[in-house]
């Protein structure tokens, strides 16, 4: 008979919670889970599952969460919480379940603090109807029972003052957020990073969301300082990337991104990273990518580019220079002409990449510019085969950035595509001008 469980989520990224939550759901084959009462504008969610195991291989790895708790009750005031608790049709058995059991009571809050306000022995000794006979044990208890209040901010900067609900719960699993994730791939505490490289919490939500999993590959074809494939090998996937800046991808000395799988303690999770154009991309065509997930070049640092010439007439006679009796592209240190190339048709370069090289069902996911100083719709970049499963906004002042999820479907699947039309309005040269 399935059980109540209480989703306790963090109010940041809410655009993209809901498709972290569908993600998992959906990794760990968890069909039964109902979103139509989920609520952008609250941190609760309450759900029915079979059992704890399902909970816990849900929430475990989360990011947009705090953890999830066996649901006892609710209520406005603590006289209605323990109504409630009473009149729920597990009590007697949870009674039951636990009355052995070492524990200790833990307080929570949302929107509000609770310290100093709260008589917290008090709160738990009107508990003293749960009956428990097991001992009280602060570290290691064999279970975690959980008060915990929501208030409603007076605003940005003031908490609450009186509790709007109070919930009640067992603990059966904290997030991967408040397992430590969030300051282990802190990027201030990373031995190798960048300007541009991605911020730890939204790396991670992105493989989430991709579905990116152990015993599978994942590639970035933009690679940059590897916060992606940091992401990636967190989640025991074996991670390989590419770049065409073979700088950024080589670092300096010690300073590489293999010393940062070393830190972490993943260097099985890391294969290796490539000099290499995408455009021009040297993987086997047999090579098994069970999910592609990147930050594509907006073309802020400098304008986006990819091998070749611009003027290939002009250029075409110092193909044949010779430098000691060899040709000068077969040198080591040669570097190839490059030419400047459209966001537009770096994109329709991926989702055609993606529609060949991904199995299918697996998962295309990568983060797009777009400006909204116009009151212009956003084209978003389809392809026949892909189908657009989340579009997620991080919004900025004047322009924002979406992460775009595509499934393979397949061949069959012929969706609709807007490949080779203008879709980016030129965002590197807008941004510089201020989006005026």
């Amino acid at each position: 008979m399935p059980k109540k469980y209480l989703v306790f989520m963090v109010q940041v990224h809410v655009n993209f919670r809901r498709a972290e939550l569908e993600s998992l759901a959906d990794l760990y084959k968890l069909d039964s889970i109902n979103f139509k009462d989920y609520k952008e504008d609250s941190p609760f969610f309450i759900v029915e599952l079979d059992n704890d195991q399902q909970a816990k291989d849900w929430i475990k790895r989360s990011i947009l969460t705090r953890g999830i708790y066996e649901y006892w009750g609710q209520g406005i005031t603590y006289d209605e919480l323990h109504s409630d608790i009473r009149a729920g049709n597990n009590f007697e058995d949870y009674k039951s379940c636990y009355k052995n059991s070492t524990f200790k009571f833990e307080f929570d809050c949302y929107g509000g603090s609770s310290s100093g306000k709260l008589d917290r022995v008090a709160c738990i000794e009107s508990f003293k109807y749960l009956e428990f006979e097991g001992k009280i044990r602060m570290k290691n208890p064999d279970e975690v029972f959980t008060v915990i209040e929501e208030y409603e901010p007076i605003n940005d900067n003031v908490a609450g003052e009186k509790p709007l609900r109070v919930f009640f719960g067992r603990l059966v699993q904290r997030s991967d957020r408040f397992c430590g994730a969030l300051e282990k791939y802190d990027l201030k505490k990373r031995p190798y990073k960048g300007t541009t490289s991605f911020e730890a919490e939204l790396s991670l939500v992105s493989a989430n969301i991709a579905q990116v999993k152990a015993g599978t590959i994942m590639y970035d074809p933009f690679a940059g300082t590897g916060s992606f494939l940091v992401a990636g090998g967190h989640y025991g996937a074996a991670v390989i990337g590419s770049d065409i800046d073979g700088r950024m991808i080589r670092g300096k000395g010690s300073q590489t991104i293999r010393a940062n799988f070393r830190k972490y303690g993943e260097s099985l999770q890391f294969i290796d990273v490539l000099t290499m154009d995408f455009t021009h991309n040297a993987l086997r065509s047999n090579l098994v990518i069970d999910t592609i997930l990147c930050d594509p070049p907006y073309g802020i640092r400098e304008s986006i580019k990819v091998l070749g010439a611009k003027d290939p007439e002009k250029f075409a006679g110092k193909e044949n220079v010779e430098i000691n009796g060899l040709k000068a592209y077969l040198h080591r240190d040669y570097i190839p002409t490059k030419k400047p190339y459209s966001l537009d048709a770096l994109l329709d370069d991926l989702l055609q990449f993606a529609s060949e090289r991904l199995p299918l069902d697996g998962r295309l996911a990568f983060w797009m510019p777009v400006a909204n100083d116009e009151n212009i719709e956003t084209v978003i970049p389809m392809h026949r085969n892909l189908e657009l499963k989340y579009n997620c906004v991080q919004e900025f002042n004047k322009w924002s950035r979406r992460l775009l999820v595509y499934i393979n479907r397949g061949s069959e699947y012929n969706g609709p595509t807007n490949a080779g039309l203008e879709r980016s309005s030129n965002f590197r040269d807008r941004y510089f001008k201020g989006f005026n």
